[in-house]
């Protein structure tokens, strides 16, 4: 048992804290439940429920949503347009997104599929500056999949 002004009042019935509770003119919360024995605080409930809500405001406030942005390729790109891709998963990295690299393969290109993971692995190199390969290149169906995050 928690008294109104945090300090401890030790361990008590149910009906004893609820009545010290009841003289106060306030509520009895339950903080800890799951505990033996449970931990109650004699607080006014509106005013607990409102610290409560701002706090984990304040928590989501200094969170950071890391996204993943997709970057698609053919497996027949030329060298300019993997450095164009390139660049713009650079710039994702950077904001600090992950990146997904997918090769998709269309029609007869499913045949070469096992000539075409060089091109995920020179793309993996020229962002081995700022990124690392979260996930290996996988085989998903019609396309390459690979994972690429920032370097911490």
């Amino acid at each position: 048992m928690i008294g109104e002004n945090g300090e401890q009042l030790g361990i008590m019935s149910s009906k004893e804290a609820l009545r010290l509770a009841e003289e106060a003119g306030v509520d009895l919360v339950k903080i800890a439940p799951t505990a033996k024995p449970p931990v109650c605080k004699i607080v006014d409930y509106g005013k607990f429920k409102y610290e409560q809500t701002r706090k984990e405001k304040e928590a989501k406030k200094k969170q950071k949503v890391i996204e993943i942005k997709e970057i698609r390729l053919s497996p027949n790109i030329d060298t300019n347009d993997l450095n164009t891709k390139v660049n713009a998963a650079r710039k994702f990295i950077t904001k600090g997104d992950r990146v997904k690299v997918t090769l998709r393969f269309r029609g007869r290109e499913m045949t070469h599929m096992n000539n075409s993971k060089h091109i995920l692995d020179d793309f993996a190199q020229a962002l081995a500056d700022i990124a690392v390969v979260e996930k290996a290149p996988k085989v998903e169906g019609r396309s390459m999949t690979m994972f690429l995050a920032e370097k911490r």
